[in-house]
């Protein structure tokens, strides 16, 4: 019996050594093939403007359409290839304070010094059944637009009787068509971004606003730098990306824990848009890594694919003055490319 014993022992031993040499599902697929973001195709933004932000296709895939630094939200008509089908970039929608302040009027000042009168749209998405478009402008609150755009009309400036300081970014439930946006400080403004970092600031804002009664409910305050928002497939919960604390939340909607969040990843660095990668996980766009060097080789992080339970499946990589606001990838292996501070949206081919 002792010599037995001693066997199925050795066995055991064996068998457990075995397992642990086995790569896990989860190490197998964060080894999935790293996509290279330094060749990029380029869709250069007319007249010198910068930060293409957030990136959104409408309902007939047309786009892509971005939200712009001086206040607007362009729509790329193609570049028609001679043809003359295409118009390049237009001017679809902007704030109504756009108009009044005369913002299209050329101006020697930076956007950043014309922001809190002309706007700074970020978080776009569209209503696809409708062709409403929502905007989460940082300092006009949450807008929406008609289809064919023009002037857009603010459909919420406060929630709960505190004022929007820095509304983000913006999702829609396209089952219910229930709007859920970020309102990242209700200290600090845009203009003082870094401040949000820097102080631990944790009096950000996770909504909803219903467009049947316009209705806005807080769904959770007290949130340190809630940043990007994306419904999930299910519509279960929400992912929203902390900036500050190089996280994803999940916020449950629905279920036993409805009303609830947790941490759903720990991120290698500081998020900016979240996006569903159509596969059930999301793209998070990456503005800086966490422990980024500023010499060295030139080459960092831009973003990683999270998958629905929170585990990294594959990253994305680019050169230092990449610094991407959000990634939206669509049919055919293209993933377009946002930032706060280029002048171009990127298409990185998959």
């Amino acid at each position: 019996m002792g010599h037995r014993t001693s066997e199925l022992l050795a066995l055991l031993v064996i068998s457990l050594s075995l397992l642990l040499l086995l790569p896990s599902a989860a190490a197998a697929t964060a080894t999935a093939k790293a996509i290279d973001a330094s060749k990029v195709q380029r869709l250069e933004l007319p007249d010198s403007l910068v930060g293409p932000e957030s990136v959104a296709f409408d309902g007939r895939g047309a786009g892509p359409y971005v939200s712009v630094a001086d206040g607007r939200v362009l729509r790329w008509g193609g570049n028609g290839n001679g043809s003359g089908s295409g118009s390049g970039w237009t001017t679809y929608t902007y704030s109504p304070s756009y108009s009044k302040n005369n913002c299209a009027t050329p101006s020697e000042l930076p956007p950043v010094a014309t922001e809190s009168s002309c706007g700074r749209p970020l978080g776009l998405r569209f209503h696809r059944r409708s062709g409403t478009l929502y905007v989460a402008d940082a300092y006009m609150g949450l807008m929406r637009v008609g289809p064919g755009g023009g002037e857009a009309t603010v459909v919420a400036t406060e929630a709960v009787g505190e004022p929007l300081l820095f509304a983000n970014g913006v999702d829609v439930d396209q089952r219910t068509g229930e709007v859920y946006f970020t309102d990242s400080s209700s200290t600090y403004r845009r203009s003082q971004h870094q401040m949000v970092t820097a102080t631990g600031d944790s009096t950000g804002r996770i909504m909803r606003y219903d467009p049947r009664t316009g209705e806005v409910a807080v769904l959770q305050s007290g949130v340190t730098y809630p940043n990007g928002v994306a419904v999930s497939a299910d519509g279960t919960h929400l992912v929203v990306a902390l900036t500050g604390p190089c996280k994803l939340l999940r916020y449950w909607l629905r279920g036993p824990k409805a009303g609830t969040s947790e941490t759903l990843a720990d991120l290698p660095g500081y998020p900016d848009n979240v996006r569903p990668d159509g596969k059930g996980g999301y793209w998070v766009a990456l503005h800086r890594e966490k422990n980024e060097f500023p010499f060295g080789v030139n080459s960092h992080l831009v973003a990683v694919r999270i998958g629905a339970d929170g585990e990294t499946q594959q990253e994305m990589k680019g050169p230092k003055n990449v610094r991407p606001t959000e990634l939206v990838e669509r049919k055919g292996g293209k993933i377009y490319m946002g930032s706060v501070e280029l002048s171009y949206v990127g298409i990185v081919s998959t």
